[in-house]
């Protein structure tokens, strides 16, 4: 029997380990995918330790910003050929069939299934990959391209999220691995950006990348500078930060009729001011990674040059340490694995 090397969990609470598994075979409806990259993301942290309420069936693959080419074909696959170069991504399929996935919300689909969580993922020399959610790609190396999968189109749809046109003010709190692709998404969109981070080195990443301005979140007067710069505060906030503080001062920052847009996510609640929410009329959505549209639309950004990831790459066999450096802030913009 085929076997191939992966990085599989076993155990919640541990990282990754290297080790032979089978080697997939593909069935109807399926592409053999044969891994050039996988990126690394802080979902692949919660799904190792088990963190959120519906959990991976122990032992699984994590990873689902995956790069690769089709090595074979499934049964009664049309629209791709061997060779061909996919992105594999969070959402691995959905039903088609329900209010979701006929309304054009398929994110928001019961019956989807998620790559690296509940279908084995990206970490491994080989996927399997639903044809008809397998993304076409750009033009472009797998290590750059990868983390559009998921921290792209991630952040791309936050800031629709947000209602934000052309010419008005948006804010993003937290210039991390998310934060610093949101902030190129936003330039290219036509949007003035406002960057919040308590790290001085992302800040001036941040201005780097074309922001606008930078502000330390941690200082005092930080919110009051913000609406004086913005004529009133700003018409969008979209908080990539796993910090609930953000989560509250994305509110204190839009002007009337703002919205903040969610895509952290911290443990633990964040208090709303219902007063400020209601008398400004301002918006609070959550915003879930985007839909096959959504990562069209964000990979051309990512095809054109207007967004770049930072990226590092590794081997796949230094998976555990690339976890620990994840977990620990020891990564400056994305990880990808190279296996």
């Amino acid at each position: 029997m085929p076997m191939m090397r992966a990085a599989v969990v076993s155990v919640f609470g541990d990282d990754p380990v290297v080790q032979l598994v089978t080697k997939p075979v593909p069935g109807p409806g399926q592409l053999l995918v044969q891994v050039e990259a996988c990126g690394l993301c802080h979902t692949d942290l919660h799904a190792a330790a088990g963190d959120w309420p519906v959990k991976p069936q122990l032992p699984f693959i994590p990873g689902h910003e995956a790069i690769g080419v089709v090595a074979e074909l499934g049964e009664g696959v049309t629209g791709h050929n061997v060779g061909d170069r996919v992105g594999v991504a969070w959402l691995h399929s959905a039903c088609g069939a329900c209010e979701y996935c006929v309304g054009g919300w398929e994110t928001l689909c019961m019956s989807q299934k998620n790559t690296g969580y509940g279908v084995p993922g990206g970490l491994a020399e080989y996927m399997l990959a639903d044809a008809k959610f397998a993304a076409r790609l750009p033009e472009g190396s797998a290590i750059d391209l990868a983390s559009v999968l998921c921290a792209g189109v991630t952040t791309y749809k936050g800031l629709l999220e947000a209602d934000v046109r052309p010419g008005q003010w948006v804010a993003v709190l937290g210039i991390g691995g998310l934060g610093h692709m949101a902030v190129q998404y936003a330039k290219a969109m036509g949007l003035h950006v406002v960057a919040v981070d308590i790290d001085a080195g992302k800040l001036a990443l941040a201005r780097s990348l074309g922001a606008d301005a930078a502000f330390d979140a941690g200082a005092s007067g930080t919110i009051a500078e913000i609406i004086a710069l913005t004529g009133g505060g700003v018409h969008g906030a979209l908080v990539t930060a796993v910090s609930t503080a953000s989560f509250a001062q994305a509110v204190a920052l839009v002007r009337r009729k703002g919205t903040v847009s969610l895509v952290g996510l911290p443990p633990g609640d964040f208090p709303t001011p219902i007063f400020e929410v209601v008398l400004k009329r301002i918006t609070i959505r959550g915003s879930i990674v985007g839909t096959r549209n959504d990562l069209a639309e964000a990979l051309a950004f990512a095809g054109e040059g207007q967004v770049k990831a930072i990226v590092e790459s590794r081997p796949l066999a230094d998976v555990a340490a690339a976890f620990a450096d994840l977990r620990a802030g020891r990564v400056n913009g994305r990880l990808v694995l190279v296996p």
